[in-house]
């Protein structure tokens, strides 16, 4: 089942992007109709706003009177965290259930308007926001929903800002033109990225991005942080950290399209354990045991320890997400081992040697050259190189006190 979390400010067209995706064969889940549910008459949630609220958020009939209880809990931040304090639990608990009754093979989009204000977001494998431009939101809400333009433009100040949104978004699409505009769109993602990830992961597959290097992109960072989240959210306390690492975790640098992420855990054991949770957050195991072993001549002594005459201390768990929007790798890393703490090493090292990070960028232009896309040549192509950094790196964090 892949799991897509759909967001945006009121007005912004969640309940038109959501129709074309059910369109396309996704299950909806949608947060306003849910929500709509847990407070009607004879509902435990509808008794909590009373006593929070008072009876006059009742209409004769002893339905919720909404125009009424939005003028309570819109007025100052506590009023709305009360609100939200009460609705939301029980929100969770009925989408929770509605899944639990979905096919494995779904694609399941929840419409869930504060998805960022609750930090809902690294729960879902994919994030999609939908946008508009203020105005184009408080013209949409008086002239299609009636709202008065204070009240829409309160509305919409009381939700996250873009810039917040922007921060979960790994899929943005602007709907500040017309529904056809909005409707391709949704189906562009649709076809070229949301069912080919759905495919991937009922196959337990990863998308596969060629080697190919890319100029260094600003993005990178922010994009890291986004699966970051997802992965600490994913791993709860059996990550000790999470790292990006890899060459797009260094500024500057041209790479291939992919990100690199490290998660350090006690044991393989503990390892083996994130499978399936790792895989329901997008990321199926593509390798079981994986040895980054330096050649011998390259062996290296560290804190005392000869690392190479051990090299069941380099085996990892490898990941790769199955989203071809986002190409990742995702190593599963024993805390102290040689291969976490060089992961790690290396990148302060290329960060902190521009002489370094030239020489290794004009090896992996040549690897490149002769790999014509194919990523395990080009791995192969720069394996001598960072097996003689291997020893340079850590004469470098001896020099410099580093630590990981």
């Amino acid at each position: 089942m892949l799991r897509i979390g759909l967001t945006g400010g009121i007005g912004a067209g969640k309940s038109a992007l959501s129709a074309t995706f059910a369109e396309c064969g996704a299950v909806i889940v949608d947060g306003d109709v849910i929500a709509r549910e847990v407070v009607e008459p004879g509902t435990e949630g509808l008794a909590a706003l009373v006593d929070a609220f008072g009876a006059d958020i009742l209409l004769p009939d002893g339905a919720l009177d909404r125009p009424a209880l939005a003028a309570k809990a819109f007025r100052d931040d506590d009023a709305r965290k009360t609100l939200n304090g009460i609705v939301h639990p029980l929100v969770g608990r009925r989408r929770a259930e509605i899944i639990a009754g979905v096919a494995d093979d779904a694609v399941v989009v929840e419409d869930i308007p504060l998805l960022v204000e609750s930090g809902m977001a690294p729960l879902f494998p994919l994030v999609v926001v939908v946008h508009a431009d203020v105005e184009v939101r408080v013209r949409r809400l008086v002239d299609q929903r009636g709202m008065a333009e204070e009240d829409a433009r309160a509305r919409i100040a009381a939700q996250a800002d873009d810039e917040q949104r922007r921060a979960v978004a790994d899929v943005w699409l602007d709907n500040s033109g017309s529904p056809a505009e909005l409707k391709r769109r949704a189906r562009e993602v649709w076809d070229n990225r949301i069912l080919p990830f759905a495919h991937n992961l009922t196959a337990r597959r990863a998308a596969r991005a060629p080697a190919r290097l890319a100029p260094a992109d600003p993005r990178w960072p922010e994009q890291a942080r986004r699966i970051r989240a997802r992965l600490q959210t994913t791993c709860g306390h059996k990550a000790l950290r999470v790292d990006h690492v890899g060459s797009t975790a260094v500024s500057g640098l041209d790479a291939k399209d992919v990100i690199d992420m490290q998660i350090t855990v006690e044991s393989l054991a503990v390892a083996d354990e994130l499978a399936e949770p790792l895989l329901a957050a997008g990321y199926p195991r593509i390798a079981d045991v994986v040895s980054d072993v330096p050649r011998a001549e390259a062996r290296s002594t560290v804190d005392g320890f000869d690392y190479c005459d051990d090299p069941t201390l380099w085996h990892k768990r490898t990941h790769a997400s199955a989203d071809p929007g986002r190409p990742t790798n995702v190593h599963v890393r024993v805390d102290g081992w040689p291969g976490q703490q060089f992961a790690l090493l290396f990148v302060d090292w290329l960060r902190a040697e521009p002489k370094v990070r030239e020489e290794y960028l004009a090896i992996k232009r040549a690897a490149e050259s002769g790999a014509h896309g194919d990523v395990a040549h080009y791995a192969d192509a720069k394996e001598p190189w960072l097996h003689d950094a291997y020893p340079r790196a850590w004469e470098w964090a001896d020099g410099s006190g580093w630590r990981p």
